[in-house]
């Protein structure tokens, strides 16, 4: 790679030596027996093989890739004839370090056209690779997924809680993932090869939910002719899931008291009491703090409950949010449904980002449910979603013959800033990040109108 420069009688790199010993890919060559026959300063750095060794050598001997046995991209060049770009692997470097690449191929020829070798270029990704790394660790915990920043904090919070044993209360409205939270805090615990139970507290009558919780004995009550052990037994060594606990009677509370305070309790039936071990979380969609001040929750329960709490934003809170979970919907359907959707369309997208979603993920969920069963082939489109979805937007957009796709969803996005801002034109233009000149604009342009009331008239009756 060193020419002979006879004009200085030094030693100087020709101009083309000089560009592959400044880039930072990886390039060497082989001959058509594998033997290496160059090596730059970037194949040096990334294997850990100095040039000196691996000149000479066999291919196989100093690229020590994932793909030199059964997928080697360089064969596949030589034998073929076209240039392989791109294709992902790992190498071993010289210290047994494991580094992923991407490699590139390409047939070397000589002057008169014939074949004398190959050349394969190898970048080191693993800055790419650590980076994609923090970024899951940031975004995804188990099978929580989110880019939120109002979901944030509870990413933040969930390791050192699941490492805990105190009792967790989940908050949020419904459909807000509760149960996935309590489900991904029992993954990362120390109990998370114990069964996980889950119990809906609010689809149970009184007498039923007792049963089912501590269970009951052979004759405890008529029909009763053998012992069934209740979910507190079901979850020793797990994780008990109470959801919807503000469904509870007070009745029932006093013995949920007694359970989380002493951890025994004693089935229907039973003459002696029985010990549980499991982990305790609780989730409401109800404010527990509103409910103990009218006397509906006991005030010691939630003192009891409210241990460690974690409050889920509602969807409408974090929008950002929708086209990683319409991604993984999209990729779960097409599993059960045994499809191939690619996707969704950015039309459609832009729909489901403008909706406020009182369902929230469940909403979400069963939205792009029902588009599987519209959509036979293709991306998904507006025409697969939910008539509640567009119902409202071509409501909006009646008066002013809203025909393009961009201009109803422009209305159904500034209608829903309105409303979200109580019709106060100037927030809802901040929030939307426009002058609110050019709201006003937009909403003459598609015909959107206001309330008789609107928040510029409550401001200035409140002055």
């Amino acid at each position: 790679m060193i020419q002979r420069n006879t004009r200085r009688n030094g030693i100087v790199p020709a101009p083309t030596d000089a560009i592959l010993e400044s880039i930072s890919d990886g390039v060497f060559t082989v001959d058509l027996e594998w033997r290496i026959t160059s090596f730059n300063r970037a194949a040096e750095e990334i294997t850990g093989m100095s040039r000196k060794e691996a000149i000479g050598r066999l291919c196989p001997e100093v690229f020590r890739s994932s793909m030199c046995e059964a997928e080697c991209a360089l064969r596949r060049t030589l034998k073929t004839g076209r240039p392989v770009i791109g294709r992902s692997g790992f190498i071993i470097d010289a210290d047994g370090t494991r580094i992923p690449i991407s490699v590139s191929t390409a047939v070397l020829r000589d002057a008169g056209g014939r074949v004398v070798g190959g050349a394969e270029t190898f970048r080191d990704l693993s800055e790419v690779e650590a980076l994609r790394r923090e970024l899951e660790g940031k975004f995804r915990i188990g099978d929580l997924v989110s880019r939120s920043p109002a979901m944030r904090k509870a990413f933040e919070v969930l390791p050192a809680i699941a490492a805990s044993p105190s009792t967790v209360l989940i908050l949020g409205e419904t459909g807000t993932g509760k149960e996935l939270v309590a489900r991904t805090i029992h993954s990362l615990s120390a109990q998370s090869k114990g069964p996980f139970v889950a119990v809906n507290c609010g689809a149970l009558p009184d007498t039923l939910l007792e049963s089912e919780l501590f269970g009951y004995k052979a004759g405890a009550f008529t029909g009763a002719t053998r012992d069934k052990p209740g979910r507190f037994a079901m979850a020793r060594g797990g994780t008990l899931f109470l959801d919807e606990i503000g469904e509870v009677s007070p009745a029932l509370q006093v013995r949920l008291l007694r359970v989380l305070q002493e951890r025994t309790y004693e089935p229907l039936g039973a003459t002696r009491s029985e010990t549980t071990d499991a982990r305790i979380i609780v989730a409401t969609n109800k404010d527990l703090a509103e409910q103990t001040r009218k006397g509906a929750f006991r005030e010691d329960l939630y003192y009891r409950v409210n241990v460690v709490r974690i409050e889920l934003p509602p969807l409408r809170r974090r929008k950002e949010d929708i086209p990683f979970l319409v991604e993984q919907f999209v990729a779960r359907f097409n599993r059960l449904q045994r499809k191939n959707v690619p996707g969704i369309a950015a039309e459609a997208l832009s729909l489901l980002m403008a909706h406020d979603w009182p369902g929230n993920i469940r909403e979400l969920e069963n939205a792009i449910e029902r588009a599987f069963i519209l959509c036979n082939g293709g991306d998904i489109g507006i025409g697969h979603l939910p008539e509640e979805l567009t119902a409202h937007g071509a409501a909006a957009g009646a008066h002013s013959d809203l025909r393009s796709s961009h201009e109803f969803l422009d209305a159904r996005a500034l209608r829903a800033a309105l409303e979200r801002n109580a019709f106060n034109r100037l927030a809802a233009a901040k929030e939307l990040g426009i002058h609110k000149t050019t709201l006003f604009r937009r909403m003459k342009k598609l015909g959107i109108s206001l309330p008789e009331r609107d928040g510029r008239t409550r401001r200035a009756r409140i002055r």
